[in-house]
């Protein structure tokens, strides 16, 4: 097996046994690129300078015997949407394509405090909105499963990189499944932690009450690490958290006996793939093999979390991107008479269709005489989705729903068609509405071929019981072990 394949954990014995060198791991990883991105087009930019001087740091810790991190050396990449210190940051838009960010997100410095190595920025949806990798304004990601397929959104080149073995992790983020769903459509392990857990600070924002930034990995240990890397308070993020941060590799038992697990019926029902509720049906019986006891639950506003998430969401995101007016940094347009016709046209030129809708849609929903009967109410019905697990997690430990009601579609399949896109996230918009920690997690493989994920959620804060479960149900099935192969003729 190449080193690119092997996991985070595994790779830190074999740095720390000196059996291999991070410059090594990281020239395999940018040969397997080499070999296979521009079929996947999962990078918008590569740092390959930069990631070999991190190696060699390294390399030298290393050598040195020095106790290091579990993540030092490790190659890892960063959604295009996460501020990078001298390194471009897109968002995936051409209102930002010159864009170098002055300084580093906090997760950036959590990670350079760990000796990772940044291979580089990842694909996304332009400003992160979209289901599908398709609204970039640069190129489209391609699933490593079957390239004539999407990979989820809106961090789909995060997914698709860890899929593809060109990177052994990666950092996206999720507003309203943006990490969830693109890991199950790609065969990988995605983690939204529960809201104000890590800091925002430097992740550009698109609805900053639902955004958090998550980790893609291999199996659910790596996503420990990742995750113990870059949880934490900041003072730069007022809506990140004080509580205390475990170290979550110590939930990693395979063990669920006791644990009380609940199945919505919302979340089986017409729109689901027959093969996908098949197989995440199954995943739920043998966790209930293991120890575990289901029950069927009950979670009756679901069914206005899409509606919800669709107002929310852009009206968050038309004062957020509010600031890309051309004056300060970001693209200008040349064609201009005066300052406002300046505006018009860069923001025209600049923003993409979807983009440009969701603005739309938000500033029609805050407007005069509009606000009361669509954002405040909103915000209501937001409320009792939240009541519905506060509710909910009075009787189970854990709630099991598939992450993706479908699994992966093809390219321009939907692109037509923005209601039918917006239904990609209907499984997993309700736990963002209610700031509740959420992983995703390989649970087989419909019949062409493709991946489809378990979604395990929990109460705010109670990460350790989804690593415990989902640690317990990769101990005991196989299916996080298979492997695109991305020279196949479906291609």
């Amino acid at each position: 097996m190449s080193l690119n394949q092997l996991t985070a954990h595994e790779l830190h014995d074999k740095l720390k046994n000196r059996e291999i060198t991070s410059v090594e791991l990281t020239e395999s990883v940018y040969q397997r690129i080499e070999e296979v991105e521009s079929k996947v087009k999962g990078y918008l930019t590569l740092t390959e300078e930069i990631a070999l001087e991190q190696a060699n740091a390294a390399d030298k810790g290393f050598q040195n015997g020095d106790d290091m991190p579990p993540l030092a050396g490790i190659p890892i990449a960063i959604k295009d949407v996460i501020c990078t210190k001298g390194v471009r940051t897109t968002c995936a838009s051409k209102i930002l394509s010159n864009f170098v960010p002055p300084y580093d997100a906090t997760v950036m410095q959590h990670l350079h405090s760990q000796g990772v190595v940044m291979i580089g920025k990842t694909n996304m949806d332009e400003f992160a909105m979209g289901s599908s990798t398709e609204n970039s304004a640069y190129q489209i990601t391609h699933n490593p499963w079957d390239l004539g397929t999407i990979p989820g959104g809106s961090s789909g080149g995060s997914a698709a990189v860890v899929s593809a073995d060109t990177a052994i992790c990666s950092l996206g983020s999720d507003t309203g499944g943006s990490i969830r769903q693109p890991a199950a459509l790609c065969g990988v392990v995605g983690m939204k932690p529960t809201y104000g857990r890590i800091s925002r600070y430097g992740l550009i924002a698109f609805a900053s009450s639902l955004d958090q930034i998550g980790p893609f990995t291999k199996d659910v240990t790596d996503c420990a690490l990742v995750l113990n890397a870059i949880c934490g308070k900041d003072e730069m993020d007022s809506t990140s958290v004080d509580v205390p941060v475990p170290d979550f590799t110590q939930s990693l038992v395979n063990d669920v006996q006791g644990l009380k697990i609940g199945v919505p019926k919302e979340y089986f029902a017409e729109g689901l793939d027959e093969q996908v509720a098949d197989q995440v049906q199954n995943a739920i019986a043998d966790l209930e093999k293991l120890g575990a006891s289901v029950e069927e639950i009950s979670l009756p506003h679901t069914e206005y979390a899409i509606a919800t998430y669709y107002i929310i969401a852009p009206a968050e995101a038309s004062a957020n991107l509010a600031r890309y007016d051309g004056v300060r940094y970001g693209f200008r347009t040349e064609e201009q008479t005066d300052l406002i016709n300046m505006y018009k046209k860069t923001r025209s030129k600049g923003f993409g269709q979807e983009v440009k809708r969701r603005i739309m849609l938000g500033t029609f929903a805050l407007s005069a005489g509009y606000q009361d009967a669509y954002y405040r109410k909103a915000q209501k019905v937001r409320t009792l989705i939240k009541s519905d697990f506060d509710a909910a997690f009075e009787k189970v430990d854990v709630i099991a729903t598939p992450t993706s009601p479908t699994p992966a579609f093809k390219i321009g399949e939907r692109t037509a068609d923005p209601l039918q896109m917006y239904l990609c996230d209907v499984m997993t918009t309700p736990a963002s509405h209610a700031g509740l920690p959420g992983i995703s997690v390989p649970c087989g493989f419909v019949d062409s071929g493709l991946p489809v994920g378990l979604q395990l959620l929990a109460q705010p804060f109670a990460e350790e019981v989804l690593f415990r479960v989902a640690y317990t149900y990769q101990q005991n099935t196989e299916h996080h072990l298979r492997k695109p192969e991305i020279n196949s003729s479906k291609g």
